[in-house]
């Protein structure tokens, strides 16, 4: 028997865990659940458990329904907010076809299959997520007006307790499951928080991304707030993105660490951040997957009222530039193993396998085919004039979920990495959102327009 399977059915006996919960996500990366009594776990290892793929989003039609869920024991944990006892366990799953095959609508197969890519060239890739989001004082109800928790900013120690209560509990329930915390501080608006993850594996990142997002609102149901990560909830406020800083490593060498070259980034490095900035525009689609998406993007750019934060609009990179799409950050010097790159673009409400994939993917297009680094953006690129942009050739990204879905629909590169399926339901999915979007008379429509025609 294998070593993490016996690890997990010893610890079900010896914790009496009554009840194991196998988890996996949808196209659009929302949390499926299916409970399992402890004795079905030596079979759901071997043969998996059968279940109704047509129910869920994006995986299957009708007429090929029949999928399996294998339980992966490597990520075996206790739910702490589910108490003592009984006790309660998760497991993410792999999710199968009847033939045992991975399923073409697996997010988390999406991911393996690029990260196998990576490897046949020799990398493993590495992600480190900054993950902001917002405390509401509760859950506004249709029509209402969220109202964030406190009246903080930047770092503040604020006095309201409820923000470092908060991320007290939720940082020690995330370690408790064994997922790492770096830094964890209030954010630039009211009421916005961020945590950052230790970086890690980019698919043990995205399942504890996953992780982290259930936490938050648990949480925040204990706490009685409610947790948002909608990318921008306030029109005059800061959005909430997930800056993510990446890199590739050779075994125990970072890829991206040459001494003695401009920033220490290797070629490799370079072509990396090549990869990213020419392929950008086709998979901004899968990074801010929602039509509030680009209201955070987009705010920065305009600067209105304070509302805009640090989101980037622009594809340039940049040395220490906060301003710039891809960042090589400074927080320390760049050597060996802390060489890394931020690409800044993504929010917390993506489905982290795919946006993965696709950031992985677009660098590795600029390493194998050798792309060549642009010079980097000095200047801070949101104050530049539109005339300034185009002389250094910086280009926008997609301003809303229609241009991000145009762009994507002709990527040969996008259509490769998600794989036929997940790329046609999710281009599919966006449009029907956006056409949604697109018909509805907005409160801002009729406070202009029904005094004044």
């Amino acid at each position: 028997m294998d070593r993490q399977v016996e690890f997990v059915l010893r610890t079900l006996e010896e914790r009496d865990i009554r009840f194991v919960r196998l988890w996996f996500t949808d196209v659009l990366g929302s949390l499926k659940s299916v409970a399992v009594a402890p004795a079905e776990l030596e079979g759901a290892f071997a043969d998996g458990i059968g279940f109704d793929g047509s129910a869920i989003e994006g995986f299957a039609r009708v007429y090929e329904a029949d999928m399996i869920l294998r339980p992966d024991p490597a990520t075996f944990q206790l739910l702490p907010w589910r108490g003592e006892y009984p006790g309660v366990a998760r497991m993410f799953c792999d999710i199968l076809l009847p033939d045992g095959s991975p399923s073409y609508a697996d997010p988390r197969w999406v991911l393996k299959r690029n990260l196998a890519k990576a490897s046949d060239l020799g990398f493993t890739f590495y992600a480190h997520p900054e993950i902001e989001f917002f405390l509401l004082r509760e859950r506004p109800e249709p029509g209402a007006r969220p109202q964030p928790i406190d009246t903080g900013g930047y770092y503040d120690h604020t006095p309201h307790s409820t923000a470092h209560d908060f991320r007290r509990t939720a940082i020690t329930m995330l370690e408790s499951m064994g997922i790492s915390v770096e830094y964890s501080h209030h954010e630039g608006a009211p009421g916005q928080q961020e945590i950052d993850l230790r970086y890690a594996d980019a698919l043990t990142t995205a399942d504890n991304i996953m992780s982290f997002r259930l936490v938050m609102k648990e949480v925040a149901i204990e706490q009685d707030v409610y947790a948002t990560f909608m990318p921008k909830p306030f029109t005059d406020h800061p959005g909430s993105g997930m800056h993510t800083h990446v890199s590739l490593f050779e075994g125990e060498k970072n890829a991206f660490y040459e001494p003695g070259a401009e920033f220490q980034l290797s070629k490799v490095a370079r072509a990396f951040i090549a990869g990213l900035l020419r392929h950008a525009p086709e998979i901004t689609a899968v990074c801010n997957q929602w039509v509030n998406s680009y209201k955070r993007l987009w705010g920065a750019a305009e600067r209105t009222a304070g509302a805009g934060g640090e989101a980037p609009a622009y594809v340039c990179w940049g040395h220490n530039n906060r301003s710039a799409l891809v960042r090589v950050p400074m927080y320390k010097p760049q050597k060996g193993n802390s060489t890394r790159v931020e690409f800044r673009s993504v929010d917390a409400a993506c489905n982290p396998y795919l946006a993965f994939a696709a950031i992985l993917a677009a660098g590795l297009k600029g390493i194998e085919s050798d792309y060549e680094l642009p010079p980097g953006a000095e200047d801070d690129v949101w104050a530049l004039t539109p005339a300034e942009r185009r002389a250094l050739g910086i280009n926008p990204l997609p301003q809303n979920l229609d241009e991000a879905i145009n762009a994507m629909q002709d990527s040969e590169l996008v259509a490769e990495t998600l794989g036929e399926h997940v790329f046609d339901f999710f281009l599919r999915n966006k449009r029907e959102e956006w056409h949604e979007y697109r018909r509805q008379v907005t409160e801002y429509e009729l406070n202009r327009y029904l005094p004044m025609l």
